[in-house]
């Protein structure tokens, strides 16, 4: 009998970032600065209004004075 040869192919993970699917894309992104300190980006009231956040406390992630028109650390009320 002939030895043979497998041949295996390697096993590969998907990436560990996060991965935006085509639902969120235009809503949320990853952000490098933020006010809150949280891990979510909304470009305005709109996208964090359709993500289902809204309204953002000063402690939610994603949080930005920019979106908080009266200042009183609730944006888009």
């Amino acid at each position: 009998m002939a030895a043979s040869t497998v041949t295996l192919c390697p096993v590969v993970s998907p990436p560990t970032s996060e991965v935006m699917s085509p639902q969120t894309t235009d809503y949320t992104t990853p952000a490098t600065t933020h006010d809150s300190g949280g891990s979510a980006y909304y470009r305005n009231c709109a996208a964090a209004r359709a993500a289902g956040v809204a309204p953002l406390h000063v402690s939610d992630p994603g949080y930005r004075r920019k979106l908080d028109r009266d200042g009183d650390g609730v944006a888009c009320e």
